[in-house]
């Protein structure tokens, strides 16, 4: 089966790394983009916190965790340093993209190369660059574990 090649992020900024991260780079690793937005309660709640987890549990693996913040709605209170406070009260330390915003369109420029439906989504990469698995919505801890552990097995 031909999976589609992962996009480079089009970041407006970078939270958590020295010097922005590349899909190129990465190759040989595992990746996880993790897509929220601070005002979304499925990712307070769920799935930033789980994507924190997996990040801890596969820390000894070539896994690379990314969050990409991307705003689709309420872009006026969703800037650069409401999101660098986000990131500090809830001590998150994976890297973070800040989505960069699309000229004519209010959909940011990674979240449409990828084409998510909404936040929280979840994209695994496998070692070669190819996207493996896409999904809008929730996960479990069981099936998303399975799932990047399935490909650091490959």
């Amino acid at each position: 089966m031909k999976y589609p090649s992962a996009p480079e992020i089009a970041a407006a900024a970078w939270l958590n790394t020295d010097s922005p991260l590349s899909m190129r780079a990465l190759r040989g690793r595992v990746v996880m983009l993790h897509a929220f937005q601070m005002l979304c309660p499925a990712c307070v709640t769920r799935a930033t916190p789980q994507a924190s987890a997996v990040a801890d549990c596969f820390a000894d693996e070539d896994f690379q965790l990314i969050g990409l913040h991307t705003v689709f709605e309420h872009h006026r209170v969703m800037n650069p340093d409401a999101l660098r406070v986000y990131v500090a009260e809830f001590q998150l330390q994976f890297p973070i993209a800040i989505d960069q915003p699309a000229e004519n369109s209010p959909v940011p420029v990674t979240m449409a190369r990828l084409e998510l439906q909404g936040t929280p989504s979840t994209v695994l990469v496998d070692r070669t660059g190819n996207i493996r698995f896409s999904h809008f919505g929730i996960l479990s801890d069981m099936q998303l574990g399975a799932m990047v552990g399935q490909l650091l097995a490959e």
